[in-house]
């Protein structure tokens, strides 16, 4: 019981800590004068990414390497199949062009290099986490010189520019906070649950943590599509994800080589990853070309449930 307790505390912290993390880093970008397209495609992008950061981090501190990659490997699975397919499900959501131009293209380029890192030697090290995130700082370059300032990034709230200095630190701390003591609570009640109930650390990573760890994603896709605003985009998904891989598991193996511990991570759960990385085109461009429509919605989450449940059985 105390486990859970630790889990469920340790998801709200990290959605509470997420919020305040991406308020007061846009409210500061703004201080700074830099654009708002800037401030979505960067700031906000390595914000919501901060819970998958500080869990991978504490679980590789902790002795729990398979938490660091599982968390990594389901959240991009969950973004994608889960966030997308539900939003999608509320209702239809237009995709850019950009998608298989850019975005698609890297996100697919940097899940094979992580497959590649891992099957090749069973650890992700400094040199290959260092690559992954010198790949993350060439592909944002590309990335801010291909936009323009119209494309602006509707997830940013144009009321912050006005939020002053005291309450953007004010924020800036709870946000700290929450997460830190979010992604202890969440690792040490995952680790704990997986020894009580006999699954695996790394079962209980790539489906409970990685859903915790994308759930601000979730929550601000679900309200934005009832609200019908246009905030949710594939492209802020994909870009997540490529975060997800290049900032979140290339900084943790900077700190400490990433060993392979749980052989589902190779031999199933990362083809999850793959597969449903590749599956998005052909879903996007067909029948219906670039709209996600509900029926779409409704397979990536049936994809999904599968997921889960051969996740535990």
């Amino acid at each position: 019981m105390e486990s859970v307790l630790y889990l469920l505390g340790g998801l709200v912290l990290l959605v509470i800590g997420g919020d305040y993390l991406v308020k007061s880093s846009v409210g500061l970008s703004f201080k700074l004068n830099i654009s708002k397209m800037v401030i979505g495609m960067t700031v906000v992008s390595f914000a919501t990414s901060a819970p998958e950061l500080l869990v991978s981090m504490q679980a590789a501190f902790d002795g729990s390497p398979a938490i660091a990659i599982n968390n990594v490997v389901g959240s991009n699975i969950a973004n994608i199949a889960l966030v997308l397919g539900v939003t999608a499900l509320i209702g239809p959501i237009a995709v850019d062009k950009s998608f298989y131009k850019l975005n698609w293209p890297v996100m697919v380029a940097f899940s094979l290099l992580l497959y590649y890192f891992l099957w090749n030697d069973n650890q992700l090290d400094r040199i290959e986490g260092g690559g992954l995130f010198l790949g993350l700082i060439i592909f944002l370059i590309v990335l801010l010189k291909n936009s323009k300032e119209e494309d602006a990034s509707d997830e940013v709230d144009d009321q912050l520019a006005t939020v002053g200095y005291g309450k953007i630190f004010l924020w800036l701390a709870i946000g700290g906070l929450a997460l830190f003591f979010g992604s202890e609570w969440l690792v040490n009640g995952a680790v704990d649950l997986a020894k009580q109930i006999g699954v695996s650390k790394a079962v209980i990573s790539v489906t409970m943590i990685a859903i915790g760890t994308s759930i601000p994603e979730l929550a601000a896709s679900v309200i934005a599509a009832l609200k019908g605003e246009k905030a949710i985009s594939i492209g802020n998904l994909i870009g997540s994800n490529i975060f997800n891989i290049a900032s979140v598991l290339g900084l943790t193996s900077l700190v400490k080589t990433i060993p392979v511990t749980a052989p589902q991570i190779l031999s199933n759960d990362i083809f999850w990853m793959l597969a449903i990385a590749i599956v998005l085109l052909p879903l996007i461009l067909l029948p219906k070309k670039f709209v996600v429509t509900r029926f779409k919605g409704f397979l990536l989450l049936a994809a999904y449930m599968v997921f889960i449940y051969l996740a535990f059985v």
